[in-house]
């Protein structure tokens, strides 16, 4: 069983194709910003799905895991089709969790002009309602 306190936190600083990302496994707090859209999405997503998952089934074993929340804030100012299939499978893993046993509260950002990124939103929501759904304009 992987211990939580050693579960690297992962930080990724973004490029032109690929989002930052910020996954505080010790403070609960995972975070996508910039854009996504890599060359090949599946190899950038899959690692940190693994590494996601890792963390989901340690802390779904500790005994304060339910008064445990976590936080996930996206925000994707563009992101193509194959990366939204690896965002819905990193939502799903935490929608799985969410049903479980853990709190875990998405929020999703979107610039007030972007109606496709509003509704994806909306879709999230409607598609994980497990996870406690927050949208947020990004400024």
């Amino acid at each position: 069983m992987i211990n939580i306190t050693r579960i690297d936190n992962v930080h990724l600083a973004g490029t032109a194709s690929t989002p930052s990302v910020d996954f505080y496994f010790d403070s609960h707090r995972l975070s996508l910003s910039g854009e996504s859209y890599p060359e090949n999405a599946a190899a950038f997503y899959r690692p940190l799905i693994e590494r996601v998952e890792a963390y989901l089934t340690e802390l779904s074993h500790r005994d304060d895991a339910p008064a445990t929340e976590i936080e996930v804030h996206i925000s994707l100012s563009y992101f193509n089709s194959s990366s939204t299939k690896m965002l819905f499978s990193l939502l799903n893993v935490l929608h799985l969790a969410a049903q479980d046993t853990l709190a875990i509260a998405l929020h999703w950002y979107h610039d007030c002009e972007d109606d496709i990124a509003q509704e994806f939103g909306e879709e999230l929501h409607i598609d994980f309602p497990a996870l406690d759904f927050h949208s947020h304009i990004m400024e």
